[in-house]
């Protein structure tokens, strides 16, 4: 291979790590903002159904922090940093059971949307791709399941 070959594949390796590197940072960055969503949503729940959805949201806010440092593990392992600039998270001031479970459909798409890049850009990291797509099937059941409690019965 000639060396203006190799330095032209060296610069598009170096353009997919940036770009697998920021996807991984928004991930990460999306996983934080999800541990505080769940838990607000968890302290906004009241009424006679108040104890099986806090403890779901709850547990939504446990496995976002779990999400979050698997994901800053693979961000740091590739030479990345995790950032610490919050991200907003829309206080919209609708605390029905409907309007939150609502929200958590808009946050879990977003997140699916952010690991399905996640696997495009992976390439040829197959270890990296497995994490994503792992992550994929995850999001895919978490969007599936808030569907269902959307879903009125008949």
């Amino acid at each position: 291979m000639t060396a203006k070959k190799l330095n032209l594949k060296k610069i598009a390796i170096e353009k997919t790590n940036s770009a697998v590197l920021n996807c991984l940072n928004q991930i990460y960055q999306a996983e934080m903002a999800g541990v505080m969503r769940y838990l607000h949503y968890s302290f906004m729940i009241h009424g006679h159904h108040r104890i099986p959805i806090q403890k779901w949201f709850r547990a939504q806010a446990d496995e976002s922090i779990e999400h979050a440092i698997t994901i800053g593990e693979k961000l740091t392992a590739l030479g990345g940093h995790p950032s610490i600039e919050p991200v907003g998270v829309e206080e919209t001031g609708l605390h029905s059971v409907r309007d939150l479970l609502s929200e958590s459909l808009i946050f879990e798409r977003t997140s699916l949307e952010l690991y399905t890049s996640l696997v495009k850009l992976a390439q040829d990291d197959i270890a990296l791709e497995e994490l994503a797509r792992q992550f994929v099937l995850k999001e895919t059941a978490h969007v599936e399941e808030v569907q269902k409690m959307l879903r009125m019965p008949e």
